[in-house]
């Protein structure tokens, strides 16, 4: 998904600015976390626990009958 938000991106500033800007530093989205200077263990533990939030809220939502 970042990679096709990074693609499009760049397509429309190259034809809005003339020359292309990035969305991210680097494609797909935990690459541009390690270039920001994150580990790669802080990038996976980050979202896990971004994904057990998710999955929480998710339950949560469920009607259980």
């Amino acid at each position: 998904m970042s990679v096709m938000l990074q693609v499009g991106w760049f397509k429309y500033t190259r034809y809005r600015y003339g020359e292309g800007r990035r969305l991210l530093k680097m494609a797909p989205l935990h690459h541009h976390f390690e270039k920001s200077g994150w580990k790669e263990t802080q990038v996976v533990v980050r979202f896990w626990i971004i994904t057990m939030l998710l999955c929480l809220v998710g339950l949560s939502t469920l009607k259980l009958r």
